[in-house]
């Protein structure tokens, strides 16, 4: 039987892909972040670790304790917490912190899959048990787009692609061919409510992966949450880039849109 580990943070992909390991044999060995996994992650582990955001050293020393070679980063951290003050970090943490060039999430997660890879920790891609929670083209809906909302996909998908090649954010908000927000460090889900108020609703949301994604992290994600923002944020459609972003619940987000008029469509 093989070993595999999980830094698990927020959010059902941890949980996805440790029942997905399990089912292929795996051991699941999972390191939570404290704050930000859900308690029930341990239930679906063959050993957990509980770790403060920061404590890099404690991290590495769990997955090489139990001969874990092979890690994958599931679930989402609060990014605003970086700034928060609550991260106290170790040694290793404050000397990786130290060689950033800047505090872009690329540059950070870069980083930290390098400090694992010098372990002898292999970081896989994040979607290695989720292959089945990668919808392909086409609208996924009942409700299809309008002429006008393809120009606003077609439009808002140059602009989040550039805004997720400066690593900014990977969501954009449009309505009639007017950029009314662009997700940044606050999520998608804040900047869909942002852009559904200033658009008074009907707006159009496409989330892109980056043009060099590395698919050991941040990989775009939707899930029920994302559906109940376009619900406060009274959105006609989510666009998606297709085979790249991770689709959570496939069943309960398309039945949930259905039930709203809201477009969820693979690009």
């Amino acid at each position: 039987m093989k070993k595999v580990g999980i830094i698990a943070g927020n959010g059902r992909l941890p949980f996805i892909a440790s029942a997905a390991a399990r089912q292929r044999g795996h051991e699941v060995f999972v390191g939570a972040i404290k704050g930000e996994a859900a308690e029930e992650i341990g239930f679906s582990a063959t050993e957990i670790a509980w770790v403060k955001l920061g404590e890099l050293k404690k991290l590495a020393h769990f997955f090489k304790q139990h001969s874990v070679e092979n890690i994958c980063f599931e679930g989402k951290i609060t990014k605003t917490n970086i700034f928060s003050g609550h991260i106290k970090p170790d040694v290793d943490m404050m000397l990786l912190f130290m060689r950033l060039k800047n505090k872009q999430d690329d540059t950070i997660l870069s980083a930290l899959c390098n400090y694992f890879e010098g372990k002898g920790i292999h970081v896989l891609h994040s979607t290695s048990f989720l292959e089945d929670c990668l919808p392909g083209r086409g609208c996924l809906t009942k409700k299809k787009p309008t002429k006008s909302q393809n120009e606003d996909i077609q439009f808002g998908w140059s602009l989040a692609k550039e805004s997720a090649r400066l690593d900014i954010g990977q969501s954009v908000v449009v309505k009639e061919k007017a950029v009314l927000a662009i997700e940044a460090i606050e999520g998608t889900d804040e900047a869909i409510k942002r852009g559904g108020t200033l658009g008074h609703g009907g707006v159009v949301v496409v989330k892109v992966a980056k043009p060099n994604q590395d698919m050991r992290f941040d990989v775009p994600t939707i899930g029920p949450m994302t559906i109940q923002s376009l619900i406060q944020a009274q959105a006609s459609v989510l666009a998606f880039e297709a085979g790249k972003t991770i689709l959570v619940e496939q069943d309960t987000v398309v039945t949930m849109a259905n039930k709203n008029g809201i477009v969820l469509m693979g690009v």
